[in-house]
């Protein structure tokens, strides 16, 4: 990085004027263009075209960051879009901030929920396996091959 304030606007200025094709962002982020058209027909990216061929912008590519990176944190697309077009406007960010902040809590309770209710099953699992194992073992050891099936029962 160098220290020339005006090399660095210049550098700055010339990534935000580039343009990209679907086919660039769907590998920069290891995606599939049509998932890239889908995000369009969400609302989220609005190409430009030239002729035929669709064209996405600085912008676009930040959106499309931004809406990935809310689909990792398990956000709805319409979460994603509301954040995403809080994040582009010029006003105070204190409303945005707070909006994320709630959603984010709201997420959050969510997937402890969905840990509790795991820990849960997976303690229930372990009890049937307990269970499965130990009347193996009694239909294993007893004389009688069908004392196992009357005990199964009691699952």
């Amino acid at each position: 990085m160098t220290s020339n304030p005006s090399e660095s606007r210049e550098i700055r200025e010339s990534r935000e004027s580039r343009l990209y094709t679907i086919s660039e962002l769907a590998q920069e982020f290891d995606i599939t263009p049509r998932a890239i058209r889908f995000y369009e027909d969400m609302g989220l990216l609005t190409p430009d075209r030239e002729g035929r061929n669709r064209v996405y912008t600085y912008r676009d590519r930040t959106r499309l960051k931004l809406t990935l990176r809310g689909k990792r944190l398990g956000l709805s697309l319409q979460e994603i879009k509301q954040l995403v077009d809080m994040y582009e406007s010029n006003s105070d960010a204190t409303p945005q901030l707070t909006a994320f902040l709630q959603v984010l809590h709201a997420h959050r309770h969510q997937l402890e929920q969905q840990l509790e209710d795991i820990r849960i099953t997976l303690e229930e699992i372990s009890l049937h396996e307990q269970r499965c194992e130990r009347l193996l073992a009694e239909a294993v050891g007893a004389s009688a091959p069908s004392a196992a099936p009357s005990k199964l029962h009691g699952l």
